[in-house]
């Protein structure tokens, strides 16, 4: 296996307030990788870290084997680092189709953008359909499936989700997670933060499992999701 993207002992928080201790996770080529967690753990803030939002106090971060630990997210990103972060944040006065040319800044999506597009338009036919409308007046479903698209629009190596179901109807959950599975196997490199875990390990290939800023777990999906401690404490069952 190859491994694309690889944080190693890294620690990191918000001044003061360190919330990752000595956090280490690796990303291999074409496989779906999930952070999973009670809320407060640090899984938001490990996706930070590695897109170059925060500046980690110890440890690297290396892509396709360069340290990229103190690259800008902005460089990061023209290098195929996509983060498509918490809560979407799109530009909700912009249209649709505003937002996906906004995710094709880099030079090689810029290269490749009617290609991307119409990828896009294929898997998110609801998009296509709605592309002079203002982005902050659609559905939450429908803002979250315009977020994973403008990601696609940057044409990724890595796609980070944080939080991809959060506020969702379990039909648009459904949907969402068909298109994760979709691109895992157009082999597009992923990790998911996700509060359904249940679902996470259905859908990823390997998982980590993060307590108090730290790795408690690690293993492939289907492992973890038979482990008696994450069936207690996770899955409740």
């Amino acid at each position: 296996m190859t491994t694309v993207l690889e944080v190693n002992n890294v620690s990191s928080g918000y001044g003061e307030v360190q919330i990752l201790w000595d956090t280490s996770v690796k990303l291999e080529k074409g496989k779906l990788t999930s952070l999973v967690g009670a809320n407060g753990v640090g899984k938001t803030t490990l996706m930070r870290t590695i897109m170059g939002l925060l500046k980690p106090t110890k440890g690297t971060v290396s892509f396709h084997g360069q340290d990229v630990t103190r690259m800008s997210a902005h460089a990061k990103a023209a290098h195929g680092l996509i983060l498509v972060p918490e809560g979407r944040q799109l530009f909700t006065e912009m249209t649709v189709y505003e937002n996906l040319e906004m995710g094709a800044f880099t030079k090689r999506a810029k290269e490749n953008f009617a290609a991307n597009l119409d990828r896009v338009y294929e898997m998110f036919p609801r998009l296509k359909e709605r592309l002079d409308q203002k982005s902050g007046t659609m559905s939450g479903g429908e803002q979250q499936m315009l977020a994973v698209a403008r990601g696609l629009m940057a044409q990724p190596d890595i796609l980070m989700i944080d939080e991809l179901s959060l506020g969702l109807a379990p039909f648009l959950v459904l949907d969402l997670f068909e298109i994760l599975k979709r691109l895992k196997d157009d082999g597009l490199t992923m990790l998911l933060v996700e509060q359904n875990v249940q679902m996470a390990l259905a859908v990823s290939d390997y998982a980590y499992v993060l307590a108090d800023g730290k790795v408690e777990l690690e293993g492939p999906s289907r492992e973890l999701a038979q482990n008696e401690h994450v069936r207690a404490a996770y899955l409740g069952i």
